[in-house]
C-alpha cells in the first residue's frame, strides 16, 4: 500500500481547478455545437455562438470561460485504506490546493467567497473554504469529483418535498420559467429524487457530473424510472421555448440528469440545480504513483463558428449617446457599444443608494448621468490584459436598487445578464432608461473589447468596485426598450408558441 503524498493531493486540487477554469468538458462542447447547428432563433443562435468562441479562446488562452469562476465543491471518496503523509487533515490539503488555484499568478481566479455571509461578508480572499463531502469506500485510493459552480446557476436552485402521488415533472416544468435566464442556459439540470431533504440535493449536485449522453439514452431507450424522467423533461423543458440566454429558441437544456434513493413513504423529496453555460467539473484518483494526469482536450473538439458582430448590428458612441436616441432601440436589436462606461454590482449599488437616502454626494468619478452601468466582477488581469474574463453578473439582483438610481443620478441604461423583474421594468419604462444584456457565459470574448480600465471606487470592495471601462465594440442585446418592453417575455412566448405550432401572430 502506496501512502500518497500531500503535496500530490494539494497539487491536484489546484491543477483540476486551474484545467476546469478554462477548459469546457468535450461532452458539452459537442452537445453545445449541435445545439447551434439546428438553432432557428437567430437571437439564441447568436448566444450560443459567442459561448462556443469564447470557449475555444479560453482552451488556447489559458484564461477562465467566465468572471464567476465559482464556489468549489469536491466529493470525495476515501479508500479505508489510504494513507497520506501529512499531519493536516484531507480537507485542509483540499483548500491549500484551493488556494493555490485561485492565486495562481499565470491564471488568477476571482475569489468570490464571503464569510459571515449574513453580516459583513467579508471577501475570504481565496475562494476557500471549499464544501466538501466524504465518503468512506473500499481500497487505498483517493477519487476526487471537483465542481466550481457559479453564483448565477446555484442561486437558481429549487427543493420540494412533494405528496408521494405527485408529479416530478409537472413541479420541475413549474420550477424552471420561474428561475428565469440567471442561470444561463443553454445547460444541464441535475435533478435528486429521494432520501431526505439534504439527500435529494446532493444528488441533483451529483448527477451533473456525468458525461453529457441524452441522445444515446434515446436511441438505446431508458433502463429505469430515472431514465424515462430524463427523457420526458429534456423534451418538455426545452419545449418551453426559454432558450439561450432567455431569448426565447429550441435549446434550453443540453441534458437532464436524475438520480434516485429510497425514501420515507409519506416523502418524495424533489431538488433541481441547474448547471450553467461554463459548466465545470473534473474527475481524477490518487493512488500514491504521483499527481493526477490531466490531459489537454485536442482543439480539434472545439467547431469553427462564422461569427460576425457588426452583420446587422447598431455601432452605439457611449460618450455621445442621448436619451431621445436610446428611444429608438428595440427589443431584440444587437448593439456594439464604444466609449466609457462605469460598472457595480450588489454591493457597490447598495453604497450608491445608501449615499443617496443620506442626501451625500456619490464618489468622484461615479457620474452617472447619461451614462451605462455595468453589472460585472471581473477577473484580475495577467500580462498586458487591461482587465480579465469579464462577462455579465445576474441583473436581477440589482432590481431593488434600479429606481433609486434612475430617480436621482439620471443613469441613461444598464448592462447585465438575464431578465429583469416587473418593478425594475417599470423603473426603465418611467424613466425613458433602457436595459441591455451581454452574454453570459462569454466572459473572456467580452474582455477583448474592453480597452482600458481602472477603479473610480469602493477599492475595498475588491472586485464589486466600481471600474470605469474603454470599451470598443462591445457585443450587447436590448433586453428591456425605453418602453418597457421586455425580449425574455415576448421571445420565449413566441418560441414555445413554434414549438407547440400554434401560429405566431405578427401584430
Amino acid at each position: 500500500m502506496k501512502r500518497i503524498s500531500a503535496q500530490d493531493i494539494v497539487t491536484s486540487v489546484a491543477d483540476g481547478l486551474q484545467y476546469i477554469s478554462y477548459y469546457h468538458p468535450p461532452d458539452f462542447i459537442r452537445a453545445l455545437h449541435e445545439a447551434y447547428l439546428r438553432e432557428e432563433s437567430p437571437a439564441a443562435r447568436d448566444a450560443i455562438a459567442q459561448i462556443l468562441i469564447n470557449s475555444r479562446m479560453s482552451a488556447e488562452g489559458h484564461r477562465p470561460v467566465c468572471q464567476d469562476t465559482g464556489i468549489v465543491t469536491a466529493f470525495v471518496r476515501v479508500g479505508r485504506d489510504a494513507r497520506w503523509d501529512a499531519d493536516a487533515s484531507l480537507e485542509d490539503l483540499i483548500n491549500q490546493g484551493v488556494h493555490d488555484a485561485y492565486t495562481n499568478p499565470d491564471n488568477p481566479l476571482r475569489a468570490s467567497v464571503v464569510s459571515d455571509p449574513d453580516g459583513a461578508r467579508r471577501n475570504t480572499g481565496d475562494n476557500t473554504p471549499a464544501v466538501v463531502h466524504f465518503e468512506l469506500v473500499p481500497g487505498d485510493r483517493i477519487e476526487f469529483f471537483l465542481a466550481a459552480k457559479g453564483g448565477g446557476s446555484e442561486n437558481k436552485a429549487r427543493f420540494a418535498i412533494l405528496n408521494p402521488s405527485d408529479s416530478v415533472v409537472d413541479w420541475v416544468l413549474s420550477q424552471v420559467p420561474a428561475m428565469g435566464a440567471g442561470w444561463c442556459p443553454p445547460g444541464l439540470l441535475g435533478i435528486g429524487i429521494g432520501g431526505t431533504a439534504e439527500k435529494a440535493m446532493l444528488l441533483a449536485k451529483q448527477s451533473l457530473l456525468a458525461p453529457i449522453d441524452i441522445q444515446a439514452l434515446r436511441e438505446r431507450g431508458p433502463a429505469s424510472r430515472a431514465e424515462e424522467l430524463r427523457l420526458e423533461l429534456y423534451d418538455k423543458v426545452n419545449a418551453l421555448g426559454i432558450g439561450a440566454q432567455g431569448l426565447g429558441g429550441l435549446t434550453t437544456v443540453l441534458d437532464v440528469k436524475v438520480l434516485d434513493y429510497p425514501t420515507h413513504a409519506a416523502s418524495k423529496p424533489v431538488a433541481v440545480i441547474p448547471n450553467c453555460a461554463a459548466t465545470r467539473h473534473i474527475h481524477f484518483t490518487l493512488d500514491g504513483s504521483g499527481p493526477a494526469r490531466l490531459e489537454p482536450p485536442s482543439l480539434d473538439t472545439w467547431p469553427k463558428i462564422d461569427w460576425d458582430p457588426t452583420r446587422g448590428s447598431r455601432r452605439v458612441d457611449l460618450d455621445e449617446v442621448t436619451r431621445e436616441a436610446v428611444a429608438e432601440w428595440q427589443p431584440g436589436e444587437t448593439l456594439l457599444l464604444s466609449g466609457r462606461l462605469l460598472t457595480g454590482r450588489d454591493a457597490a449599488h447598495k453604497r450608491l443608494v445608501e449615499l443617496i437616502e443620506r442626501g451625500e454626494p456619490l464618489p468622484e468619478g461615479v457620474d452617472l448621468r447619461n451614462r451605462f452601468i455595468y453589472y460585472v466582477g471581473p477577473v484580475d488581469p495577467v500580462g498586458d490584459e487591461v482587465v480579465g474574463p469579464a462577462g455579465p453578473t445576474t441583473a436581477t439582483r440589482m432590481d431593488k436598487f434600479t429606481e433609486p438610481l434612475l430617480a436621482h443620478t439620471g443613469l441613461l441604461g444598464m448592462i447585465g445578464k438575464a431578465e429583469r423583474g416587473p418593478q425594475a421594468i417599470e423603473a426603465i419604462r418611467r424613466h425613458g432608461a433602457v436595459y441591455l444584456i451581454a452574454t453570459g457565459g462569454a466572459a473572456y470574448l467580452v474582455a477583448k473589447s474592453i480597452r482600458a480600465a481602472r477603479v473610480v471606487a469602493f477599492e475595498d470592495l475588491g472586485m464589486e468596485a466600481i471600474y470605469e471601462f474603454e470599451v470598443r465594440d462591445m457585443p450587447v442585446t436590448v433586453a428591456v426598450d425605453s418602453r418597457g418592453r421586455s425580449i425574455h417575455e415576448t421571445g420565449p412566448r413566441e418560441w414555445r408558441n413554434r414549438i407547440a405550432g400554434i401560429p405566431v401572430s405578427t401584430a
